[in-house]
């Protein structure tokens, strides 16, 4: 800070420097001034110069200083008292400025809410005529006819769910409920909800559950899992998805593996990014890119660690491995 104060006032530095070389100057041109008495009076000069930009010092630097360690926030209140014209103009151009960002903050909030409002009443509207649908392809009798429009109205409902827990996400932490769940019944309502697409694919379910009982949260867990089922169906063709579970150090740990085209080692440390898709099959326009990292980021705040493991066009395996009890202490003090 001595540096930066000594840079800012370095005109006047120099303007005095200046003038005392001047005097000297002025007594080696003109023999009637002792030169003596003149170094006297310019060392007296420096003395008193030095001991001024000491004080001046101190009193200047208080409120540069604080703007400098002040947090990134609204807050003016850790910000020293402006003292002088020049700081005054500028704690009031920043309070002006604060003023104004928090105005058009609140404005994007309200209609950021309101748009996340609207987005989640259509979703709702939506599912009503996507139920009425259901109804009609059931009643379709010709069996690829209605295996055809069963899958494509799997896809909207999945991405219409999927854009529902998007919206919800962001605040997760108030829509958690944690309690006892069981996993198999979870597990299989989701597996039932994919029976036409699974059967349209060649696809069956081996499922070993040595723990069902879980402590987490009912429509997150259903979401995660929905979203690893999905995924393991998506890219296998005729082969059977293994769904187990079982317990290991006290925590409960359950095995999505499927055997479709698996993930290239390039690809497995981003398909939790937000938006990748992949680099191997890039001209894939069923895939947004967004399930897994839904899926990710709804495991960390229920404290579930997701692992992966996978070859490519030999299969994938997604671990997911469940808190031990005692850890949602942390999740029941949000």
């Amino acid at each position: 800070m001595i540096k930066k104060y000594l840079i800012e006032r370095r005109s006047w530095i120099i303007l005095f420097f200046c003038l005392q070389l001047f005097m000297i100057f002025v007594t080696y041109i003109d023999s009637s001034i002792p030169l003596s008495s003149i170094m006297y009076i310019v060392f007296l000069s420096f003395m008193i110069f030095s001991i001024f930009l000491i004080i001046r010092y101190n009193k200047e630097i208080k409120f540069m200083k604080s703007l400098e360690e002040r947090e990134n926030n609204f807050d003016l209140a850790n910000i020293a008292h402006a003292e002088s014209p020049f700081e005054r103009i500028i704690e009031k151009s920043m309070a002006d400025q604060i003023e104004i960002l928090k105005q058009t903050s609140s404005k994007n909030l309200i209609a950021l809410e309101e748009e996340k409002d609207e987005l989640l009443s259509w979703i709702h509207e939506v599912k009503t005529p996507l139920t009425a649908m259901q109804l009609v392809i059931d009643r379709v009798e010709d069996e690829q006819i209605k295996a055809n429009l069963t899958y494509e109205w799997l896809r909207i409902h999945f991405l219409l769910d999927q854009q529902l827990h998007q919206k919800r996400i962001h605040f997760i932490e108030n829509d958690l409920y944690i309690e006892n769940i069981d996993l198999q019944e979870i597990i299989f309502q989701e597996i039932r909800s994919l029976q036409s697409w699974c059967i349209q694919k060649g696809i069956g379910f081996d499922v070993h559950l040595e723990t069902t009982e879980v402590l987490t949260d009912t429509k997150w867990i259903a979401f995660i899992i929905r979203q690893l089922l999905t995924n393991a169906v998506k890219y296998s063709e005729s082969s059977d998805i293994i769904v187990k579970s079982y317990e290991e150090a006290h925590q409960t740990i359950l095995e999505v593996e499927d055997f479709g085209r698996g993930i290239s080692p390039k690809d497995i440390t981003r398909i939790f990014d937000k938006g990748f898709t992949s680099t191997t099959e890039h001209k894939d326009n069923r895939a947004t890119g967004m399930g897994l990292y839904l899926a990710n980021k709804a495991a960390k705040s229920l404290l579930i660690h997701i692992i992966v493991k996978s070859e490519l066009n030999k299969g994938s395996t997604f671990t997911l491995i469940f808190p031990k009890r005692n850890e949602f202490v942390r999740i029941s003090s949000m």
